[in-house]
């Protein structure tokens, strides 16, 4: 709370779940961070790049408006030139959505080994005085392998969209539709920050809208995977704070033991928060053979999946 002194650091904790995040330095890239998390893959499972034959790199913060940074990546890692290589810009969703574009490769016989790469610096965007969204935003960057010898089966998808609200996630300036900096600093009626040149997020529609699409999201995972509630032994969303969740959790009646929530050393890294709470509890626990994954936010857009061993 350095910079907002007047700010109970104890109490923002509780509410949100965040102790800290990690922030890209002025020079390193959403591209840097997600070159580092590949290798760091190939190293922990001795991986080769010379077998990765596509990537992926789920963005909204790119190197450049062109190339694709997913270009620069094949590059960089010494990816073969005979692999494909594309971004795709999504938030909070985009791991998920990263994960059926992969299976789709892989089962449609267009690829054998998919390098999922998510990868945000979300704290570029925000503005200085917006203490709101920089006490829950973090960056990251992610990597996961999606193979035909995969350790886990990838099951059915469900994916939604609500285009018209997309105001109530946006960084409005920089690109075709208002190229030009606006330079203006404004507040919403819940007190938001509201800076075209920067990140908006109106809280109060956001959770709103997580309330009402995510309950229906699980019911209908459930029945397109043909399972139970009771079948699923680990539930990881999207972590976009803890009260948030918490209230997901209650609302759709899910085991406390059972529900993940793994952001208080990272905070909201939008794409990867489910790949890196999906990790972290991998490495500590991972005893469940079925386990749901789901985002939701900026588009407004969500997604989810179920994968079992």
């Amino acid at each position: 709370m350095r910079d907002y002194p007047e700010w109970d650091a104890e109490k923002v904790a509780k509410k949100v779940g965040i102790l800290e995040r990690h922030i890209a330095t002025e020079d390193e890239t959403a591209g840097d961070m997600a070159v580092k998390a590949a290798k760091n893959l190939f190293a922990e499972y001795d991986l080769s790049a010379e077998n990765i034959d596509f990537v992926l790199l789920c963005t909204q913060s790119p190197d450049y408006h062109l190339p694709s940074t997913a270009c620069v990546i094949q590059d960089k890692l010494g990816i073969p030139t005979s692999a494909g290589a594309l971004d795709f810009n999504l938030g909070c969703s985009g791991y998920e959505y990263g994960l059926s574009l992969a299976k789709g490769l892989v089962t449609g016989g267009m690829a054998k080994n998919v390098l999922l790469l998510t990868a945000e610096t979300y704290s570029k965007y925000i503005h200085p005085k917006d203490h709101g969204d920089r006490s829950i935003f973090g960056d990251g960057a992610s990597a996961t392998l999606v193979s035909v010898d995969g350790k886990y089966k990838i099951g059915e998808f469900v994916f939604g969209t609500d285009g018209k609200k997309y105001e109530d996630l946006i960084v409005r300036t920089g690109c075709a539709r208002h190229p030009e900096k606006n330079g203006g600093i404004d507040k919403d009626e819940g007190g938001y920050i509201k800076a075209p040149d920067y990140l908006y997020m109106n809280g109060s529609e956001i959770f709103n809208f997580t309330l009402d699409v995510v309950p229906r999201m699980v019911d209908e995972l459930l029945a397109k995977n043909n399972l139970k509630k009771e079948d699923i032994g680990q539930f990881i969303f999207h972590q976009a704070n803890s009260f948030m969740l918490s209230t997901i959790r209650k609302i759709c009646h899910f085991d406390k033991d059972k529900f993940l929530i793994d952001m208080e050393h990272t905070g909201n890294t939008v794409s990867n928060t489910v790949p890196i709470a999906l990790k972290n509890y991998l490495q500590n626990v991972g005893t469940a053979d079925k386990i749901m994954l789901a985002g939701f936010g900026v588009g407004l857009s969500w997604a989810g999946c179920v994968i079992s061993k």
